[in-house]
């Protein structure tokens, strides 16, 4: 097991959590930023996403799985396989631990006692994970400018994100302050996420592909199930839809750079 591969793989998904306090800080300086540019910027979080489950995790994945099988039709059925169990993972999580989405409301079962502030954290929580998660398999692959390129996307991503979140507990009446602190807290648990990663495919290279298959699929869910619907319950669909565009083709040539 490489140690040292293991503690560059949590730094970096330390690193892209805290970018979510460092897009929340203009919410101490700004009175109010208007919905469309949140949705916007919100849907170039989107397309970050898109393009890093693909390029950077499928991709590869199936790269890495036929180099280990020799098969071409075994390496993607087995990463496809991960992709759904990914996804799996994090509908049975949406599905039973209960959070609230910033527009579509709550999600999960009803808990009356539980503040909504602590509801929209455990929502954040549920998104970060499998994104510090993807970090981590990123660098566990061994892959320096995969793992990179990863981490600098999903940096990107969480800024936009972070500031929805301190944008809208603002809204709900908390203070600018305990609102960017709960952003920046959203963000501490992708190091989790980043070091069960890097750690598990570090100390077995065969779980690569799974991993980046896992990753995959439930960052996917995240943008289908969350980021696309809050975006689009504004009526600033074609705003949300252009920001999606750019990310996506930023994520491309980003990946593409550190190649």
């Amino acid at each position: 097991m490489d140690g040292r591969l293991i503690l560059i793989g949590a730094g970096a998904s330390l690193a892209a959590g805290l970018a979510t306090g460092l897009g929340a800080l203009p919410v101490l300086l700004v009175r109010r930023i208007s919905q469309r540019l949140q949705d916007a910027l919100l849907g170039f979080a989107a397309g970050v996403m898109l393009a890093a489950s693909f390029l950077s995790l499928v991709v590869p994945g199936i790269e890495a799985a036929r180099a280990d099988t020799g098969s071409a039709t075994l390496a993607a059925a087995s990463v496809s396989a991960a992709t759904l169990l990914g996804a799996g993972v994090l509908w049975a999580a949406n599905r039973f631990v209960p959070h609230e989405h910033f527009v579509l409301g709550p999600a999960g079962p009803r808990s009356p006692a539980v503040r909504r502030i602590w509801l929209f954290v455990a929502a954040i929580t549920l998104h970060n994970f499998p994104e510090g998660l993807a970090v981590g398999v990123g660098f566990g692959g061994g892959d320096l400018a995969n793992g990179t390129a990863l981490a600098i996307a999903i940096g990107l991503q969480n800024m936009p994100e972070g500031l929805a979140v301190a944008v809208s507990l603002v809204a709900l009446g908390h203070a600018r302050r305990a609102a960017l602190l709960v952003a920046l807290a959203t963000g501490l648990v992708e190091p989790i996420g980043g070091l069960i990663g890097v750690a598990a495919v570090a100390i077995s290279q065969p779980l690569l592909p799974w991993g980046m298959g896992f990753a995959a699929g439930a960052m996917l869910f995240v943008v289908s199930n969350e980021i696309i619907p809050e975006t689009h319950g504004k009526g600033h669909e074609d705003t949300a839809t252009a920001g999606l565009m750019v990310g996506l083709v930023v994520m491309t040539l980003l990946d593409t750079a550190l190649a």
